[in-house]
């Protein structure tokens, strides 16, 4: 399979933030959407688009949180959506199109990772629901909004995407229950959405983009018990990071989807998979976890996934 995906020497790397890769661009005047922009990497890019100028709109499924996470940060709005709910997705995107408004740029950033097996909607698994359903049904939504201003589309991914492809006979796990190869799955279809996204949106100037943030410690490992973590080496007996040099501050982690968001490096471009402020090589042979697979950027996957989805949501704004 021909692929773009080979580095652009960006100039930015692991250890550049996102106020680095916005130095010297002005979006005033612009209008951006984060989910979950109100904590962790959300609450970093938030703050780094407004800072540049952004309109920011932060959906949450905890208003109340986010108004206060957000307290102090000029232009910035929040509004109620829980990304488990179409109910509450429709909602949010009925209100935002009433609006009148034409977004920029929108980042799909909640999530949530490695939970038990919950179940949302009409049985889905809670994982897949709210990374790549959610997103999915909120996008198509939006769409009469994002099409005018040929806006940039960044679904945030991670490594987890590594650890499963899309499990065709069985996406919602009914025949036994892995979180992290359920988490990998939807990290797989966060990649698989922007491959066919963009290859939908590409003639009306919308360009859609991946992303591995690389390793942070934020509010996403809540589920995780602690001795977990400390089994996987990540922290000591006490919570103390055993290996700081291999995780990113916030700043950093959130870096790599504002520059995907604004970057004029990546004018043009579109469907790739990002990872230290760069477009990611393919993954090597020998199973290590970097750059990306190829299950992931399979343009035949891709679309058979963004049929299942619009079976699944009822909605498909190309339809």
């Amino acid at each position: 399979m021909t692929t773009a995906q080979h580095k652009i020497g960006s100039g930015f790397g692991a250890r550049s933030t996102a106020d680095d890769v916005l130095h010297g661009i002005d979006l005033s005047g612009k209008l951006a959407l984060v989910t979950g922009g109100y904590s962790g990497l959300g609450l970093e890019t938030t703050r780094s688009l407004a800072k540049a100028g952004a309109r920011v709109v932060v959906p949450a499924r905890r208003p109340a949180v986010a108004r206060e996470a957000l307290d102090g940060i000029d232009g910035v709005e929040v509004d109620e959506l829980d990304l488990g709910d179409l109910d509450s997705v429709r909602a949010f995107a009925e209100r935002f199109l009433a609006s009148g408004r034409v977004i920029d740029i929108v980042i799909n950033n909640a999530g949530i990772m490695a939970c038990p097996e919950t179940r949302v909607g009409p049985g889905w698994e809670t994982q897949f629901a709210t990374n790549h359903l959610g997103h999915y049904a909120l996008v198509n939504r939006l769409w009469p909004a994002i099409e005018p201003g040929g806006a940039r589309v960044v679904a945030v991914s991670s490594t987890g995407h590594h650890l499963s492809g899309i499990r065709w006979d069985d996406v919602h796990w009914k025949n036994g229950y892995d979180k992290w190869e359920a988490y990998g799955q939807a990290k797989t279809a966060n990649v698989l959405f922007a491959v066919h996204l963009d290859r939908l949106g590409r003639d009306s100037g919308v360009r859609a983009f991946s992303l591995h943030p690389g390793g942070i410690l934020t509010p996403l490992q809540r589920h995780l018990p602690r001795e977990e973590m400390v089994e996987r080496g990540w922290i000591d007996e006490n919570g103390v990071l055993l290996h700081p040099e291999a995780f990113k501050s916030p700043e950093q982690g959130a870096a790599t989807q504002v520059w995907a968001a604004t970057s004029p490096q990546l004018a043009g471009m579109g469907g790739v998979y990002c990872e230290d402020c760069d477009i990611a090589e393919p993954a090597p042979a020998d199973g290590t976890r970097v750059g990306v697979r190829e299950h992931a950027i399979d343009p035949d996957q891709a679309a058979r996934l963004w049929e299942l989805s619009a079976e699944l949501t009822r909605v498909n704004a190309f339809a």
